[in-house]
């Protein structure tokens, strides 16, 4: 790997570790909002952002990088006063994830892409549960505009 593509996935690896920050920090607020029937479903999510996050940071030091840091605090995109705020939240959070995500696909290769690219449909296979719906192509730049830079501390 050259050392310019090597620095394009650790950029990449860290916009993807921000953005699992910021997801377990939101479906912290979803799962104190979402109704019974939905919080197993939240708790899943919950537990598959943290363990994604704990691999992004096991890559970023194989590539010689230091894990950016969770935020102590991060703004939600909108108030979240109740169950039908939190799923619109949780569907929110897997779009971003996914955003991410397919800049990963973009700048890994090998074993690292298919990580990123399995991780992409994850989130974009959760982002229809939450929502209803699907996307045609989730995590793709077009679409970067309705999404904010999910490497800021904004959830």
């Amino acid at each position: 790997m050259s050392d310019g593509s090597k620095k394009r996935e650790l950029t990449a690896l860290q916009a993807a570790l921000a953005a699992e920050h910021a997801a377990v920090y939101g479906y912290g607020v979803v799962g104190g909002r979402i109704r019974e029937g939905r919080r197993t479903e939240a708790r899943a999510a919950y537990d598959a952002h943290r363990a994604r996050r704990d691999v992004l940071a096991r890559q970023v030091k194989d590539l010689g990088g230091t894990p950016v840091a969770a935020a102590a605090g991060y703004a939600l995109p909108f108030a979240v006063p109740d169950s039908e705020a939190a799923v619109r939240l949780a569907a929110e959070l897997e779009d971003r994830v996914a955003g991410v995500y397919s800049d990963l696909v973009r700048a890994a290769t090998g074993d690292e892409r298919a990580t990123a690219a399995e991780a992409l449909r994850e989130a974009a296979v959760r982002a229809v549960r939450w929502r209803g719906e699907s996307v045609a192509f989730p995590g793709l730049a077009e679409r970067a505009a309705t999404v904010a830079p999910s490497a800021s501390p904004t959830v």
